[in-house]
């Protein structure tokens, strides 16, 4: 892809984990404006909120193995699910690929040596930091966790008495650092690109990330004044959401969702930017469609930010609302269908390597293709009020989410695994791994349609009797899963440790951080490299070594 790429840095040689190149110790990354070690920070604190989420969410479905209390009261369990929402959603998914992949690889995607704002960039990690940490305190300090769910739904979280403000406060902070990376991100895109890279040559994954970033600037500010308003409302007693003192709890959702429906788009878009670098690479075929690929992005941004109400069907809103927003939910469908479909023709008469990244690709496809069809049922007007709350809408959403998101950043993890670490997993153990998380996954949620379908509602502590079967099935696929991430993550970690040396580029990727040294150095270039040619256009006499 490129003419030019030295890799030597002000530092010198060096990976960017050497403790000779920067201040060593803890202040050596506790200080640093590096882009790849910010990414690997992120990655640290994410790992671990994605760790306690998934431990919540097992204890969940020991709870919900058979009727009756099992192992905890329903006040906590209500906190449980609370927590395991704000985490998953706030402290994981939301932030996952953006501040870990956008940091680590954006710049060595697009031939730059950091983000636009490097200080910037430091100053979002601690706003990050800062709100987790809120989140937290919630936890143990005024009455203890939220017992709302993940949405704060008012009247409800007006009302109870455990401590909603100080949580509300930690999405608002968290909210203010999603916005500043989606500002960086967008700025690095537009200033720092290679030269002869315009937009028509730049890889996928960052048409994602780019797209994502938009959404991030325009999108989160309403959930940061929605949250300030509860925090405001709790303290002073105002009624701008309770509808005891004049306020109006359909407000709330209106502002709730204008803003967490783009949100899945915040989650999903840059997985579907990393599948759209993944398929090529693995199928050794230039992309098909990439003007397609890349204007579908921007098209899911916008179409995406328009379809709130579909949340919102039996909350009342007339018919000609609901008409418009379900004609606008089956319309953000067909750019991510246009993906799909590109992705399948790039592997058509393709040379496959089954690598384990491409093995989570597969998977993303599969996965979210089934919760993209049950959105449909969602998002129609006549089949969503018998599913609206019920397990139907938990496992469409996990099957986007989780299925979507969670598989592309472990898809994105073992892609760039030789540039983060300099090393090579073991990749026999990988594949058992991956059948493991996919076959537990699938075991866990698809029981959840059927239960929605004959009407199980979501989030109740206790169930009928009827649904035992099923639940008793879903909590062994949850252990199966269980058992499947702890060994990527056992793999990943002794991969880092003691895995044998990657080669600078062990996919034959084509994209410019490929031609950047494993493990990555600490500064990216002397000379920017010169873009002479597409991110996917293969040198297949490199295939044969």
């Amino acid at each position: 892809m490129a003419e030019t790429a030295a890799h030597a840095g002000a530092y010198g040689e060096g990976p960017y984990f050497n403790p000779e190149t920067v201040k060593p110790g803890p202040a050596g990354w506790l200080t640093t404006t590096n882009h790849k070690r910010i990414g690997v920070m992120y990655l640290s604190l994410i790992a671990t909120f994605f760790s306690v989420a998934v431990i919540l969410g097992l204890l969940m479905r020991i709870e919900l193995m058979y009727p009756g209390q099992q192992i905890m009261s329903a006040k906590v369990f209500n906190a449980m699910f609370t927590l395991h929402g704000v985490i998953q959603i706030f402290l994981v998914v939301i932030p996952g690929i953006p501040t870990i992949f956008g940091n680590f690889s954006l710049p060595t995607l697009i031939g730059a040596n950091d983000m636009a704002f490097p200080k910037l960039n430091l100053f979002t990690f601690y706003l990050f930091v800062a709100g987790a940490a809120l989140a937290i305190g919630s936890c143990f300090t005024g009455g203890g966790a939220p017992d709302t769910g993940w949405t704060f739904y008012v009247p409800f979280s007006l009302k109870t008495a455990v401590n909603v403000p100080l949580a509300t406060f930690a999405v608002f902070v968290l909210g203010m650092s999603s916005i500043l990376t989606g500002v960086n991100i967008v700025s690095t895109v537009h200033t720092l690109r290679a030269p002869g890279m315009d937009f028509g040559k730049m890889p996928l994954s960052v048409w994602g990330l780019y797209s994502t970033a938009w959404v991030q600037i325009l999108a989160t500010p309403i959930i940061g004044i929605t949250m300030l308003l509860i925090v405001v409302e709790r303290i002073f007693g105002i009624g701008v959401f309770d509808p005891t003192k004049g306020g109006d709890p359909l407000l709330y959702q209106h502002l709730f969702w204008i803003y967490s429906h783009p949100a899945v788009y915040i989650m999903i878009l840059p997985a579907m930017g990393i599948m759209s670098d993944l398929f090529p690479v693995f199928s050794r075929k230039n992309i098909f469609g990439y003007k397609m690929i890349a204007f579908s992005s921007l098209a899911i941004a916008s179409v995406g930010s328009l379809v709130w109400g579909h949340h919102m069907y039996v909350n009342g809103q007339s018919d000609t609302a609901g008409i418009i927003f379900s004609l606008l939910t089956f319309l953000v469908a067909v750019p991510s269908a246009i993906k799909v479909v590109n992705w399948l023709a790039t592997m058509y008469k393709g040379s496959i390597r089954v690598e384990a990244p491409f093995l989570y690709a597969l998977s993303f496809v599969w996965l979210f293709t089934i919760g993209g069809l049950t959105g449909m049922f969602l998002g129609g007007l006549s089949t969503d009020v018998p599913l609206h709350d019920t397990y139907f809408v938990v496992g469409h959403f996990h099957y986007i989410i989780f299925g979507g998101t969670g598989f592309g950043i472990f898809a994105a993890l073992y892609y760039w695994f030789p540039k983060l670490t300099g090393r090579m997993y073991e990749k026999r153990f990988a594949i058992v791994a991956w059948l493991t998380t996919f076959v537990g996954f699938n075991v866990f949620y698809f029981p959840y349609f059927v239960m929605g379908w004959q009407g199980m509602p979501r989030r109740y502590f206790d169930f009928p009797a009827k649904f035992t079967e099923l639940q008793v099935v879903s909590s062994i696929g949850s252990y199966i899963m269980v058992i499947g991430i702890a060994m990527i993550i056992g793999n990943l970690l002794r991969g880092a440790k003691k895995g044998e040396k990657a080669p600078d580029n062990p996919w034959q990727g084509a994209t410019l951080d490929w031609s950047l040294p494993s493990p990555a150095p600490l500064e990216n270039w002397d000379v920017p490299p010169t873009v002479t040619r597409g991110p996917y256009e293969f040198n297949h006499s490199e295939d044969d070594k």
